[in-house]
């Protein structure tokens, strides 16, 4: 088979290895954490399970559906009028709009499918076996039965959004019978409204009637107190004789002080007129008569003293005048004496009825005090007297009310359309339930291969590894089925000393043969190309953990070397379970582990391979306690083993519980990891990665041995090949 194109090789100086250069593409862009391819290919992996699964649960649905009994539901709706009055009179005559009808259309569900509207439809239509219900409690007793609570739970109350309906359904596989229930139950829920208002009115009336006995007694006492006050104050209405005295006392207070004003005029004139002053007389009452008097005085006086001088004292005309002036002034001075007297007595008689008055006032005001001191607690037992008798006429007409709206049944709640018997059943609803079927357990069935992918923690795919490592796998190697129970000869002999059956690479005609030995072509051209700036010249082969295929690896990788015309030293450096050997059909006397034991040169161990020239093997040798002396001396060998030769290959122990892998792999130019794709756990890989890297070995990447498409959905390599040579070898047999 040719040879894969490799990279130009520029020729270094001599005793320089060789560098392969590879043109520079730049970084390759970041890729997402779990890209969706890989979710397809989970499907296509798992898709014959999952298809399984889902038609299995769609055809178990279908067949459970058709067996089921059918159940028929029967709707009645009620409707609730919030405005329609509950009575004839009073304010029940009057319905006022609430803003509750979330809440009070709730309590009327509750309502509905409380025991007592339930209990009489269950037992009408025997809905419920209360002995097989209740029987299983240990306090059972009929008489407990018959007192449990009801409940239908194939009873169904909803509302209608936005609405004031309420929809009642029953579902029975009896069609007239859930018709039946629905109707019983909305009938049975409109008398139980219409026993609840009976039940109210009749609590009511006898509420009011016990405190209408009450009332009555209290009204007959307030005003039998009353009528007891009247008597008391001897009078037939006290707020009228309060204003007969109001009246009087201020009729009394304005003559007091009409009296009191012509007492002091009087007064004053008295005091004038006792004084002897003639202006004082004058301007009495009888002050006219005395002016006149004065003046005829006067004339008098100047009469007499015109007759003095012209007749003498002893002349008739001047006596008569004489005796006229003296007639004049004794009824002046009697006129004026009387006046004094008049005014007196006036006086006199003001100061006596003001005095009268006075003493009247303060009577009358003493008697209005004292009656309206008393008209206070009158009114307060008026006041009473009256509110209990309106309490007693209002608590009577409410009576009469209530009696009479008690008889008026209208009610809110009317049943606007009956329930009726169903021509269709419900239930079973089976293209409903084989599509539920099929979408839960499409559902279920993706989970859980989603799931499972999820919970894997086995090594799958180069992109996996580099996520989750954050390392390069540098090979896959495919299954080969055909290597089960027999072992792969890589030489020119059909058989071994023993004379077992074995298969040489060259002559071999199974298809996963030829693959694998393309895969391993593959894996020498990565490894030797990972690294641009130096050759490798040894490389460690191991693994996490054992049967992880390392051994095979390394063997054809040596053989894949050998092959290009480059001198290859494969040595078997597990001591304790050495097996690269039996791969050529060699049974050695000497070994590493001679080597390792005395000073015999590493030279005189040296096997070669019949048929493969370029290649040279150091096998481990008998097994002994050699392990434990690999150190400075496996050192050296691979050290002066890199000066003779293209690659050696060192076939190692598995680097987890044993410590001889950990100073080969500081020795080594790099180490390759083989891991069995689909059952190497990532865990250990890790911590394999971890002691490598904190020891600074050179690790060149994972290898991952028997991959196949069922694997990881980036494997391309094994079908490709597989129709590959299925196609060459098929031509070759018809040729």
């Amino acid at each position: 088979m040719a040879e894969p194109n490799l990279p130009a090789v520029v020729k270094p100086a001599p005793g320089t290895p060789p560098k392969y250069y590879l043109p520079y593409y730049g970084p390759e862009p970041a890729e997402p954490a779990v890209p969706l391819s890989h979710y397809l290919w989970i499907l296509r992996r798992h898709r014959w399970r999952i298809l399984g699964f889902v038609a299995t649960s769609v055809i178990a649905t279908l067949i459970v559906s058709s067996r089921l009994t059918p159940i028929y539901e029967s709707t009645a709706t009620i409707d609730v009028d919030r405005q329609s009055p509950s009575g004839v009179i009073g304010q029940e005559a009057v319905r006022s709009v609430l803003n509750d009808a979330d809440q009070f259309l709730a309590t009327q569900i509750d309502l509905i499918e409380s025991d007592s509207v339930l209990r009489p439809v269950v037992r009408k239509y025997k809905l419920i076996d209360y002995e097989k219900e209740i029987a299983r409690s240990p306090s059972f007793s009929p008489a407990a039965a018959e007192e449990a609570p009801v409940t239908l739970k194939r009873l169904k109350v909803a509302r209608p959004p936005n609405t004031y309906l309420l929809k009642i359904s029953y579902r029975s596989s009896d069609p007239q019978l859930a018709a039946n229930v629905v109707n019983a139950v909305a009938q049975s829920y409109l008398e139980h409204t219409y026993e609840i208002r009976a039940r109210s009115s009749a609590s009511l009336s006898a509420f009011m009637e016990k405190q209408l006995e009450e009332l009555k007694v209290k009204m007959e006492a307030s005003g039998a107190r009353l009528a007891q006050f009247e008597k008391e104050l001897n009078v037939i209405n006290p707020e009228e004789k309060t204003s007969i005295l109001t009246a009087r006392l201020l009729q009394l207070n304005t003559e007091q002080t009409n009296a009191q004003a012509d007492r002091v005029r009087k007064e004053a004139a008295y005091n004038s007129v006792r004084n002897g002053s003639l202006e004082a007389a004058q301007v009495s009452t009888q002050g006219e008569t005395l002016r006149k008097l004065q003046e005829r005085l006067n004339e008098a006086q100047e009469k007499l003293a015109q007759l003095r001088p012209q007749y003498g004292r002893n002349h008739p005309e001047y006596k008569k005048a004489a005796a006229q002036l003296s007639e004049i002034q004794q009824i002046f001075d009697r006129t004026r004496q009387s006046i004094i007297q008049r005014v007196e007595i006036e006086y006199r008689e003001a100061a006596n009825r003001e005095a009268m008055l006075e003493s009247a006032v303060a009577a009358t005001k003493k008697e209005f005090d004292t009656l309206n001191a008393r008209s206070f607690e009158y009114q307060a037992l008026k006041r009473e007297a009256e509110a209990d008798k309106k309490l007693y006429e209002e608590l009577v007409r409410k009576i009469k009310e209530a009696g009479i709206n008690a008889s008026f049944q209208n009610s809110s709640i009317r049943l606007a359309d009956p329930g009726r018997p169903a021509i269709k059943p419900v239930l079973p609803n089976i293209k409903l339930n084989v599509l539920l079927a099929f979408l839960f357990s499409s559902v279920l069935a993706v989970g859980a291969a989603v799931l499972s992918d999820v919970l894997d923690n086995t090594i799958r795919d180069a992109e996996q590894v580099r996520r989750t490592l954050n390392t390069e796998v540098v090979g896959t190697l495919p299954v080969v089925k055909s290597w089960r129970n027999r072992r792969l000869l890589v030489s020119s002999n059909g058989t071994d000393s023993s004379g077992a059956s074995l298969v040489s690479l060259e002559e071999s005609s199974d298809q996963s043969v030829n693959g694998y030995e393309e895969a391993i072509h593959t894996l020498r051209n990565s490894i030797l190309l990972s690294d641009l700036d130096r050759r490798r010249r040894s490389l460690l082969v191991t693994s996490a953990s054992p049967g992880e295929g390392k051994t095979t690896t390394a063997v054809h990788l040596a053989v894949a070397h050998a092959r290009q015309r480059h001198k290859t030293l494969l040595i078997d450096a597990d001591l304790r379970r050495p097996s690269v050997h039996q791969y050529f059909g060699l049974k050695p006397e000497k070994g590493l582990s001679g080597v390792l034991l005395s000073d015999v040169p590493w030279q005189e161990a040296l096997v070669a391979v019949d048929g493969l020239r370029d290649l040279t093997i150091l096998p481990a040798g008998a097994p002994s306690r050699g392990a434990a002396l690999i150190g400075g001396r496996l050192i050296e060998i691979i050290d002066t083993a890199s000066l003779q030769y293209d690659m050696v290959i060192l076939d190692a122990p598995p680097l987890l519980g044993f410590p001889e892998p950990l100073q080969m792999a500081t020795a080594v130019d790099g180490v390759v990891i083989v891991t069995r794709a689909g059952q190497t756990n990532r865990n250990a890989v890790g911590t394999v990665l971890t002691t490598l890297s904190r020891l600074k070995a050179s690790v060149v990447g994972l290898v991952l041995n028997e991959m196949h498409g069922e694997i990881s959905d980036g494997y391309y390599y094994h079908n490709y090949y597989s129709r590959y040579y299925k196609h060459y070898y098929g031509a070759n047999r018809k040729s």
